[in-house]
């Protein structure tokens, strides 16, 4: 897409009529629901109404409000036990595995109880996350800290509360993580953030691996191994092992297989030079999810097998023994357990190039509850929840309510050609990166997140307030 000095919506045929995604297809029934994008407990009852956890979206509208994010507790926490045991199966003949959600992706303190509960580590990356996690009782060891900038107030809020690994990302952070240990009487486990320079098929925002970025230390610049010197030269560090990132939204596991492989050197080398044998390997996350009938994501037994099978076969070319393999799924388990609901709020259709028309759908959120789309140019679903409709499909866009042209919630659905004021809509696939992105921009406040299950309603995060907008306010 070419760009414009008045955005991106402006760009030369950004909309016309020969720009909808090839992807993109008029369906024979605009209700129809794609298994892939919904959280398991979603179905669209006989009279057209969605329902979830066996709850109508009506009565969650008439009790929650809208905008709202619901998210389906039993689809959530199914998704993490499945890479809670896809990985310890495919990774039990090896060296064992340990799986860590990203908290980034989507926390709360009820969200780190499940963590906690059903036996995966979590990963955070502020003090912020560290704060949420300790509050719901997740033991330090079972904690991972990341961040290409931590401060020493948090380097020594997870020394004092025993987190377990300690992912540093550059060379100034080994000695100063040394120094902090020394200060508090402790021996600190790290891992070393490494740059494999892999350049992973997503958007440049969300790749992380390749060399011109801000994470990691370089393999291929003698970085990372200097690193490892430092650290193993320091008492007070336990070098545990190295980690590694390579981006998000990935489908693809060759990507894995070339870090595993330049990670896999250094190990060697580490061995070779020092004579020790690291005994963990961390391969990050990223694993894709669904968002539009374009994906199709990996399930995660056979995501843990290819990976098995990459590691086994590297470990066996370097000739070094299998390291404990871990791994931090985030969006994979939150983004498809979420949707976001909406009210219908206005509705015009617009003329474009070449005499098409495009409708537009204006709802009671946007951009401060899903800047996805604006941020990373992400595509979404959405589909009429409140009540069925024989209306023929119109190719609409859904977009917000603030004072931005590029306040887009879905840039290109068929929707029935009736959707009104009044009407819900639902977009899946917002467990992830929506409301822990979520602004306040135009002073609108965030949206609550409520948990269901088995026709039961729990408010996870509650809706801001003006008051809350206003308390601080210092005038």
């Amino acid at each position: 897409m070419g760009a414009h000095e008045a955005g991106a919506l402006h760009a030369p045929g950004y909309g016309g009529v020969a720009f909808v995604p090839n992807w993109l297809r008029a369906p024979a029934d605009a209700g129809e629901l794609l298994p892939q994008l919904w959280a398991s407990s979603v179905e669209r009852a006989a009279d057209g109404v969605l329902r979830v956890g066996g709850i109508d979206v009506r009565d969650l509208a008439a009790t929650q409000g809208t905008p709202a994010y619901v998210l389906d507790e039993r689809d959530f926490r199914a998704r993490a036990a499945a890479f809670r045991d896809a990985f310890a199966a495919a990774f039990a003949p090896l060296g064992g595995s340990d799986v860590f959600y990203a908290g980034k992706a989507f926390l709360c303190t009820e969200v780190a109880r499940w963590i906690a509960a059903d036996a995966l580590g979590l990963d955070v990356c502020t003090g912020g996350e560290l704060a949420v996690a300790l509050r719901a009782g997740v033991p330090g060891e079972r904690i991972g800290l990341h961040g290409n900038n931590k401060s020493d107030a948090e380097l020594r809020r997870a020394l004092a509360a025993g987190v377990g690994r300690i992912v540093v990302d550059s060379l100034e952070e080994v000695d100063r993580v040394a120094d902090l240990a020394a200060e508090a009487g402790v021996r600190a486990g790290i891992l070393l953030r490494v740059t494999v320079g892999v350049e992973a098929h997503t958007h440049e925002y969300i790749a992380t691996a390749h060399e011109d970025q801000k994470f990691g230390l370089s393999i291929t610049g003698g970085v990372a191994a200097e690193a490892v010197r430092r650290a193993l030269a320091r008492p007070e560090l336990e070098l545990l092992g190295l980690h590694s990132h390579i981006g998000s939204q990935i489908f693809d596991t060759g990507g894995f297989e070339i870090a595993a492989r330049r990670a896999l050197d250094l190990h060697a080398a580490v061995r070779a030079e020092h004579g020790v044998e690291l005994p963990e390997l961390d391969l990050g996350g990223g694993f894709g999810i669904a968002y539009t009938s374009e994906h199709d994501p990996q399930d995660p037994a056979d995501l843990a097998k290819g990976m098995a099978e990459i590691v086994e076969r590297e470990c066996l070319a370097h000739g070094v023994v299998p390291p404990r393999i871990s791994v931090e799924p985030g969006r994979a388990i939150a983004g498809p357990s979420t949707f976001t609901l909406y009210d219908v709020g206005a509705v015009k259709d617009v003329l474009l190039d070449h005499g098409a028309q495009r409708r537009y759908i204006a709802v009671d959120g946007g951009m401060s509850d899903n800047i996805r789309t604006a941020l990373y140019d992400a595509d979404y679903s959405c589909t009429l929840a409140s009540r069925a409709s024989s209306a023929s499909p119109v190719l609409a866009r859904v977009v917000g309510k603030h004072c931005e042209s590029g306040d887009v919630v879905v840039r290109d659905e068929f929707l029935p050609g009736d959707v009104a004021r009044g009407d819900l809509l639902a977009v899946p696939g917002t467990g992830a990166y929506c409301r822990s992105m979520a602004s306040q921009y135009n002073h609108v406040p965030r949206p609550p997140v409520v948990a269901v299950r088995d026709g039961e309603v729990r408010v996870l995060v509650r809706r801001e307030t003006e008051d809350d907008l206003l308390a601080v306010d210092a005038g």
